[in-house]
């Protein structure tokens, strides 16, 4: 097994290796490493709700009430109360017929993909896809077409040139992972039914961000247009676990036809219990959410004044182009040491020459403490001559 040393010493000498560093949550915004109290510009955690009292409660409670774990697959003997009651919530919230709880958002793309499309279908994929839908367009042996990044002429040359016969799904991250930006959803719908496919979004990043928390689809009025809506628990909602909304029959579908759904134990009660707390505190206030836009607007409009290369964005995600593996590395490495937690994010996540950091901006955080975060980012940028 001499391939296995070949490998980790071929990706250190490319700045590629990775590690898992293990940082303590404080707080929503804040973690401790080696006794040593960091600023967290790294999570998804955008709501900052994995520490709000209520979801902490309402977890708490759960395993009081049904004890740590589901004990099953839920079509055997996984099924309790909270998931049926988190589903029914989950799809007013969406404004779908019903929606179906999955233990990741990856099992949620890759189970749904792999249960829709077979051998004579064709998948059009935008080429900045995350790797879950990739992995689900394989899993169908479907033919896939990989589009330009959200250019919609090439999607529609894509789309004219399957046979008209075919099954077709066009497939988009509603909220791009690395880069941040938002998938052109009214003119995929357009085409969508120029073209008689069917829309998916993978609304990950979107889940309690855009469209007042509901996605992508509602941020463009097209929730009755869209017909598979995939979102996830474990990152606005502060839980785990995915999750895909639309039709009842679509839903009835996958429940039957799931692999990932019909062949894992279930979520925990404790799990399930958060993400319904999480989600009621949205619907009850959104202000949580244009706290979050604010910060992300703040955050981003402080990195361009100060010079670096920062797009005009309104996500809480924001990309520092960077360059090469080793200077994303270096620059991560000097903010570590200046109390920021930011990742160095490299190839195969994102193309030879576009390593980055990728900023991730919280309700949880105080705007002075963004305002000091901008100084350090600035100054270690301009130490490497960024």
């Amino acid at each position: 097994m001499d391939f296995l040393q070949d490998y980790l010493t071929a990706v250190k000498q490319k700045d590629l290796y990775r590690r898992n560093l293990t940082y303590e949550p404080i707080d929503a915004a804040h973690v401790r490493f080696d006794g040593k109290t960091y600023l967290m510009l790294a999570s998804n955690n955008y709501l900052g709700l994995t520490h709000h009292p209520a979801v902490q409660q309402a977890a708490c409670k759960a395993i009081n009430q049904y004890g740590t774990g589901s004990g099953g697959a839920r079509l055997t003997t996984g099924t309790h109360p909270e998931f049926a009651e988190l589903e029914r919530e989950l799809a007013a919230f969406k404004g779908v017929e019903a929606v179906l709880v999955f233990n990741t958002g990856y099992m949620a793309n890759v189970g749904t993909i792999s249960a829709l499309m077979g051998p004579e279908d064709v998948i059009f994929s935008d080429e900045l896809n995350h790797a879950s839908i990739i992995d689900g367009c394989r899993l169908t042996k479907a033919r896939s077409v990989v589009f330009r990044h959200s250019d919609m002429q090439h999607l529609s040359q894509c789309l004219a040139q399957a046979p008209e016969k075919s099954r077709k799904l066009i497939v988009v991250d509603g909220v791009f992972s690395m880069d941040g930006d938002i998938a052109p959803l009214r003119d995929i719908v357009e085409l969508a039914e120029q073209y008689q496919a069917m829309v998916m979004v993978d609304d990950a990043h979107a889940t309690g961000v855009l469209g007042q928390g509901k996605g992508t689809a509602a941020h463009f009025g097209l929730k009755d247009r869209v017909h598979i809506q995939m979102g996830t628990l474990s990152k606005a909602l502060g839980a785990e676990g995915g999750y895909v909304a639309g039709s009842r029959p679509l839903i009835e579908y996958l429940i039957n036809k799931a692999r990932s759904y019909i062949f894992s134990t279930a979520l925990s009660p404790a799990t399930i219990a958060a993400a319904r707390a999480a989600l009621s505190l949205i619907a009850q206030d959104p202000a949580i959410v244009a706290k979050l836009l604010d910060n992300a607007a703040f955050m981003r409009a402080g990195l361009r004044t100060a010079g670096l290369q920062v797009d005009e964005g309104e996500t809480p995600i924001i990309p520092v182009i960077v360059g090469s593996a080793a200077t994303a590395v270096r620059l991560a490495d000097e903010l570590r040491q200046a109390g920021l937690i930011i990742a160095a994010i490299r190839p195969p996540t994102v193309p030879e020459g576009q390593s980055r950091l990728r900023i991730t901006v919280s309700a949880a955080h105080d705007q002075q403490e963004l305002g000091q975060a901008i100084e350090k980012i600035t100054a270690a940028a301009k130490r490497l001559g960024l």
